[in-house]
């Protein structure tokens, strides 16, 4: 039997577990979805951009679900070495490689007659999208240095991804079996910029968590930020909201919530999208369109501007998917713009140590985050070196 108040739009209760905020018509087609994924045990597949609440979807549907008393076991299939991402999901036997001093059961053995999460599952490697393939099919449980198969398991698989796996099966990056495998049942999770006045409500919503969390008076919101928040693109979605709502909260100190209270990046004009340039009244057919990327300013101010290492700033906050990929690259592209194509010079541009360069250069090709040098190093223009000898 299913349980409608799992899936209710608004609540300002601190307990009742994961919930969808939102009453606008993209919301409510998720939750009829998510009421349909919950009726049986077929294997679900979730997409959406990072930050748009992927893993809430998840729960809701285990806690909606026929499954709801057993454990729901979520695991990053991100930033994990293929035999880490192995051991953590089946387990592994004592002495199958260095540090394994005990047996362990994985996750997948933890989740037995309840529901396993992957999250992040385009970002497996093809030698763990062959085992995890093998699971769906048989779920018997294969832990890492055993010379036999464990037994066989009782769990529901629901995964999700923010990359587009179609693009990725045509490209040989993802395999066709795995994708028809666990995509039984589609569910689409709608970007924050997408969802209208849901915005308001969520801002509301968290406004008035963190206000209950930090011990605060829940503040008048002015309609003048009101109108800034709706308009903002909310790159990291729900995510990025929530965060800069309790920033809003810890550094507010009274009166109502003005547009200057919000983040600079909040408060800049927005660009023109390339579907609307060169319409009547808005910008011709050549005005370029500059792309915001709030966190990749912010990123980049914290290690160029207050001297931070590459390391504690950019890698935590792209495992934690609080940076996406373009905004790494978008990181990469200014610093080779400074160091005129040397990625050696942005080893000490990012304040990192010497002996980082590898590590560093392995980290952007693992995440397909490296850039070509050569734009960067290409002589200037005739009229260009002109004008620099005046």
């Amino acid at each position: 039997m299913l349980q409608p108040s799992l899936i209710r739009p608004v609540t300002t209760s601190r307990d009742e577990g994961p919930l969808l905020i939102g009453d606008g018509p993209l919301m409510a087609q998720l939750r009829a979805d998510i009421e349909t994924a919950a009726r049986s045990d077929a294997k679900v597949l979730i997409v959406g951009e990072t930050g748009v609440g992927k893993e809430v979807v998840a729960r809701l549907v285990h806690n909606a679900g026929l499954r709801r008393q057993q454990r729901f076991v979520a695991i990053n299939c991100a930033g994990l070495p293929d035999s880490l991402l192995e051991s953590e999901l089946f387990g592994h036997v004592r002495g199958s490689f260095t540090g394994a001093y005990r047996d362990k059961l994985g996750l997948a053995a933890l989740a037995d007659r309840g529901t396993l999460f992957l999250d992040e599952l385009g970002e497996m490697s093809a030698r763990m999208q062959g085992i995890l393939l093998r699971f769906a099919e048989t779920l018997e449980i294969h832990r890492l240095g055993a010379d036999r198969i464990d037994g066989r398991v009782d769990v529901r698989i629901i995964a999700a991804t923010n990359r587009n796996l179609l693009e990725r099966m045509a490209s040989g990056d993802f395999r066709e079996d795995l994708y028809y495998r666990l995509n039984v049942i589609h569910l689409i999770v709608p970007p924050l910029r997408e969802r209208g006045t849901d915005i308001l409500l969520l801002f509301n919503h968290y406004l008035a968590h963190y206000c209950d969390t930090h011990g605060f008076e829940v503040p008048v919101v002015l309609p003048a930020t009101e109108e800034i928040v709706l308009g903002y693109a909310w790159p990291g979605n729900v995510r990025e909201l929530k965060n800069v709502v309790e920033r809003l909260v810890v550094r507010h100190h009274g009166g109502p919530l003005g547009p200057d209270v919000l983040p600079a990046e909040m408060r800049r004009p927005v660009s023109p999208s390339p579907a609307v340039a060169g319409i009547a009244g808005g910008p011709g057919p050549n005005t370029a369109v500059v792309r915001q990327y709030p966190a990749a300013d912010a990123a980049w101010a914290e290690m160029v501007v207050n001297g931070k290492s590459f390391w504690t700033v950019v890698h935590p906050l792209f495992i934690d998917r609080e940076l996406t990929k373009t905004d790494v690259r978008e990181i990469i592209r200014r610093g080779l713009e400074q160091t005129q194509g040397s990625y050696r010079k942005l080893v000490d541009l990012f304040h990192m140590m010497p002996g980082d360069y590898k590590r560093f250069l392995a980290f952007l090709y693992q995440h397909d985050c490296h850039l070509p040098f050569h734009p960067f190093r290409e002589p200037r223009s005739e009229p260009d070196a002109a004008a620099a000898t005046r």
